[in-house]
């Protein structure tokens, strides 16, 4: 990192699988969208509710000693919960009409799946020298419904409102009042999606 750059972290829910593709000079990105909901108790309805969501665009690179897109894509699927540290940035591309737009996203530096009430398996990559590694979900306390994930290199076998590799499943109404709206990736229609943003590889330049 470098002086000067906004750091942030950001928490909440995938709403779609994430997307990798090769750039003109060789590199390899996943991008993806992370929906986070704040949640706030109202006293007078003695509920809790829903803020304004945060939809929050992300992109994660591999490097020479780091496979991070590669992981990302066989470690996480749509509706899983993470968590996301990186570095806001933004930059200007022309869409397919001929458009100038600007976007801002978050450079991904660290990501991994929450921990709060699910548990997860990480191994180690091939070849990498750091701690990270291709992981994934392994069991919940309850809101799992046995799903596996189709990519043959996630290790995920089940996690909180997630089914598979294709959707995600309601989260159960119970006692813990953030459960109500984290496990449902449906929730979030197509947003987040690479046409909201120029994620096309027509749309925009390549780094």
């Amino acid at each position: 990192m470098a002086a000067g750059d906004t750091v942030i972290t950001v928490v909440g829910n995938l709403t779609a699988d994430p997307e990798i593709r090769t750039t003109a000079n060789g590199g390899t990105v996943a991008n993806f969208t992370i929906a986070s909901t704040p949640r706030q108790y109202n006293r007078n309805t003695q509920q809790w509710e829903d803020g304004d969501a945060l939809f929050m665009r992300c992109s994660a690179w591999d490097s020479n000693y780091n496979p991070m897109a590669s992981n990302i894509q066989a470690s996480l699927a749509k509706g899983m919960r993470v968590i996301a540290q990186g570095r806001l940035v933004q930059r200007s591309y022309q869409d397919r009409e001929g458009n100038n737009r600007t976007v801002v996203e978050l450079r991904v530096d660290e990501i991994g799946p929450g921990l709060t009430r699910n548990t997860a398996q990480v191994s180690k990559s091939a070849g990498t020298s750091n701690d990270g590694g291709r992981g994934g979900f392994a069991g919940n306390s309850g809101n799992s419904n046995g799903g596996g994930n189709a990519n043959a290199n996630a290790v995920y076998r089940g996690g909180a409102g997630y089914q598979g590799g294709a959707s995600a499943a309601p989260a159960q109404q119970g006692v813990d009042p953030w459960s109500a709206s984290e496990g449902s990736g449906n929730s979030y229609g197509s947003f987040g999606s690479s046409d909201d943003f120029g994620g096309g590889s027509g749309d925009e330049p390549e780094f």
